[in-house]
């Protein structure tokens, strides 16, 4: 699993941890949905982007809000306009790449173009660490240094991921495989105390476990009950485990598919390379008996091949007859 993909899902279940992580208070979430956005007629893809709803009031909900939020499909993801809020585009780096701010800015104007959107936007870019960043900025700059654009280095949350719990669970991305366990179960505890809504609550173990099992996949079934203090743990049972399943199910399916393609492949091969062959023998000897075209009907293309070389002496259906013994054991 890529971790853009786990942010993706960390931002649909848990929105409220992304406007804490820049310093907002959680309740924003409340007036935002959030999606993933494909720019029409280009390869460019925004990891999130959360948009403003029109005339969505900013009372808070149970716990941590906008799990009631769902997320647009990318035909339909269009700016509100009631709004003041801005715009954000969220982007999610954790592999170094010249190139990054060259797409990232790219991606924001082609936004802008297709869907004139009249207010204001901001850009959020997520790094691991400081050396992931580009160094070689100079076109960029100017956006760089303005209030458009947030830089966030995970390494360097603090303080912050240990008051907040939708930042803890981001930060738990970038922890060490080493202090993974501790961290985890120790989110896994306020996880459980801090919130009072059960579909939530279970759904950001769901996320923790997803996290765990993507940072730690050799880590043993026993772990995991420990972890989150489970009598039994079924593997079978987790989200992680489904989305493997489907992964391998259709790498199962490419490689029949790939199988089915190389068969057919070979029946084209070896039809065509029958019909060359018995033109040939037409021409060498006249027509072939039906028995004798049975026969030939068998060989595989390399014994066709072999045979079409041969019949250049052949001069009468004694000596194909002949041949096929010979070479193949036929009768």
């Amino acid at each position: 699993m890529k971790t853009d993909s786990i942010f993706y899902k960390l931002f649909q279940t848990f929105p409220s941890a992304f406007f804490e992580l820049i310093n907002l208070e959680a309740s924003e979430a409340n007036v935002y949905s959030f999606a993933s956005v494909e720019l029409k007629q280009t390869s460019f893809r925004i990891d999130g982007v959360f948009l403003p709803i029109a005339n969505a009031g900013d009372g808070l909900l149970n716990d941590y809000p906008s799990l009631t939020q769902a997320a647009q499909t990318p035909s339909t993801v269009t700016p509100t306009a009631n709004s003041d809020r801005p715009i954000y585009f969220v982007e999610v780096q954790f592999q170094k790449d010249v190139e990054f701010y060259a797409r990232l800015f790219s991606e924001i104007f082609l936004y802008l173009r297709l869907y004139t959107p009249t207010k204001p936007w901001r850009a959020v870019v997520i790094f691991p660490r400081r050396s992931i960043e580009p160094t070689k900025v100079e076109p960029y700059q100017v956006l760089l240094d303005s209030q458009l654009v947030t830089r966030l280095y995970l390494n360097e949350l603090g303080n912050q991921a240990e008051q907040s719990l939708g930042v803890g669970i981001i930060k738990l991305v970038v922890e060490s495989k080493k202090q993974t366990p501790i961290y985890a179960k120790n989110l896994i505890t306020r996880t459980r105390t801090e919130l009072g809504n059960t579909a939530l609550m279970q759904q950001v173990l769901d996320l923790i476990e997803t996290i765990v099992l993507y940072k730690l996949p050799r880590i043993s079934r026993q772990e995991l009950m420990k972890m989150f203090g489970l009598d039994t743990f079924d593997i079978k049972t987790t989200r992680f485990y489904e989305e493997v399943r489907e992964e391998v199910k259709e790498e199962v399916r490419e490689e029949v598919k790939e199988e089915v393609r190389e068969e057919v492949k070979e029946e084209v091969r070896q039809t065509q390379t029958l019909e060359v062959a018995m033109r040939q023998l037409r021409r060498r000897i006249g027509d072939v008996d039906r028995q004798l075209q049975e026969r030939i009907s068998q060989l595989s293309v390399e014994q066709l091949e072999n045979l079409a070389e041969a019949l250049l002496d052949f001069t009468t259906q004694e000596d194909l007859a002949t041949w096929l013994r010979s070479n193949y054991n036929q009768p």
